[in-house]
């Protein structure tokens, strides 16, 4: 093969691996993602391919969007919930609004366009008709526009004309295009035939008795897959195909395989690809960070749960720590989460738990040896010639 065959082999592989990290990240692709949707249907059938081989992930593509299928996650993964635009996490109203809204859009009748307005009053229509009780609270209305926004967000509706965010506090009008050939594909899995909502997270039948499948997904989807959760068929697979694993996830997926005693994680170097970065900056993100070392310093290795290795603290040691941390930083974090502990605990513990590095209790936290990996190492003066000549003569010494 040529010199420049060869170039372009490489850069249709590196084409690939791009298409492949933007859907894993982003698994409903429309107009408003053009430069990314054209990359993935250049590559369709190897895309096609490449994810229902290794992860049995089917993938849709069509003219104006695609659409990456993945299977239910697996039980030990850490919940993904939706956030509103200050991170917090979904109320279970605002599922309810966002569920109600599919329906409304779908609805005989609906047009292209429609009104925020009048797409609010059918979903209020609809919910009276099946006995959910939508309020008019501030509280309600901006749920409401949450929905809305995150529909915005995957390209299933965009503004045309206004926006959407003030219609919660002011009313506002907006006038809204409905892409309406991606709502049939928002759902992982049809209802019909579905008796109760936990049928939604079911086991896959496509990775039922394969372990390869199953371990490989684990990889891609969790930010740590702990030894304890994998099943003995994953842990036979990850013993005798490391080598294997970790060539096919580099090579389609630009994920790096780490292998530890406790566990084993498929990790970014780019940081592209997660959706949560850490160490990171913020607040709660340092916080979280020197958390991970004063417990590690201060906890007990937890000997109760044979299974699940790592360090004990106790919410009284975790709370101790967090004020030790908060004096220390008081300047450098600002006010906000400073003067309000409690809460700076339960962002920091569910930062934690999201990235799998610690798992929450009654008594406290159970620290996972993974943690020691993101312990911060203090910088330190460089070494002046007379501690490095009283160095070279301590190890004379002691040889």
């Amino acid at each position: 093969m040529s010199g420049r065959n060869l170039a372009t082999a490489d850069q249709s592989a590196r084409e690939r691996v791009d298409a492949a990290r933007t859907l894993l990240a982003n698994p409903l692709l429309t107009a408003a993602q053009a430069e990314e949707l054209a990359l993935v249907r250049l590559h369709a059938p190897a895309l096609r391919g490449t994810f229902k081989t290794l992860l049995g992930y089917n993938l849709i593509i069509e003219s104006s969007f695609a659409r990456l299928v993945k299977g239910p996650v697996s039980q030990d993964a850490p919940a993904r919930p939706a956030r509103r635009p200050d991170h917090s996490a979904w109320t279970p109203i605002t599922y309810t609004h966002l569920a109600l809204l599919c329906a409304a859009l779908l609805a005989p009748g609906t047009g292209e366009q429609t009104l925020i307005s009048a797409i609010i009053d059918q979903v209020r229509s609809d919910a009276a008709t099946i006995g959910v009780s939508i309020g008019d609270t501030l509280p309600e209305r901006r749920a409401l526009v949450t929905a809305v926004g995150h529909l915005i967000d995957w390209g299933v509706l965009s503004e045309t004309d206004g926006t959407a965010a003030g219609w919660s506090e002011r009313r506002d009008e907006a006038l809204l295009t409905i892409h309406r050939a991606v709502l049939p594909h928002l759902l992982a899995r049809p209802l019909s035939g579905l008796s109760h909502p936990d049928d939604l997270l079911a086991t896959d039948p496509a990775v039922t008795d394969q372990p390869r499948r199953s371990l490989r997904r684990k990889l891609v989807e969790n930010p740590l897959v702990r030894r304890e959760d994998l099943t003995d068929p994953e842990r036979d697979v990850l013993s005798r195909e490391r080598g294997e694993l970790t060539r096919m996830l580099d090579e389609h997926f630009g994920l790096t395989v780490e292998v530890r005693a406790e566990g084993v994680l498929a990790y970014d170097a780019g940081g592209s690809l997660t959706d949560i970065t850490f160490p990171g900056t913020g607040t709660v993100k340092q916080a979280a960070l020197l958390l991970l070392a004063e417990l590690i310093d201060s906890g007990q290795p937890d000997h109760a749960a044979r299974s699940t290795p790592g360090v004990a603290a106790g919410w009284d040691t975790v709370d101790e720590a967090l004020v030790r941390l908060i004096d220390r930083h008081r300047r450098a974090w600002g006010s906000t989460l400073v003067d309000q502990p409690l809460r700076l605990r339960d962002e920091v513990v569910a930062l934690l738990v999201d990235i799998s590095l610690a798992t929450a209790g009654d008594v406290g936290l159970l620290i996972h040896p993974a943690a020691a990996r993101y312990r911060p190492q203090p910088l330190s003066a460089p070494p002046t010639r007379a501690s490095r000549r009283l160095a070279g003569q301590g190890e004379l010494e002691f040889a």
